[in-house]
């Protein structure tokens, strides 16, 4: 598997985290009590695995052109 699929991969999936935190948040069931503090803490990391996965996305990229300016 590539590194743009893998970290497309992963983006999905820190988008889905972060969407699901925010439904806990949210409480839409209305069932239950929601622990603020491990959400804060879910939604910290899901936003840092999405940044990383960009950036494995950029280096990606830079590569390519570094790879297609050697064939110039």
């Amino acid at each position: 598997m590539d590194p743009i699929s893998t970290a497309r991969y992963g983006m999905m999936a820190a988008t889905r985290s972060l969407a699901d935190s925010a439904a806990r948040m949210a409480n839409i069931s209305g069932e239950g009590e929601v622990d603020y503090a491990s959400e804060a803490v879910a939604r910290i990391e899901a936003k840092q695995a999405f940044k990383a996965n960009v950036a494995v996305i950029r280096v990606a990229d830079q590569m390519w052109d570094s790879l297609l300016a050697l064939q110039r």
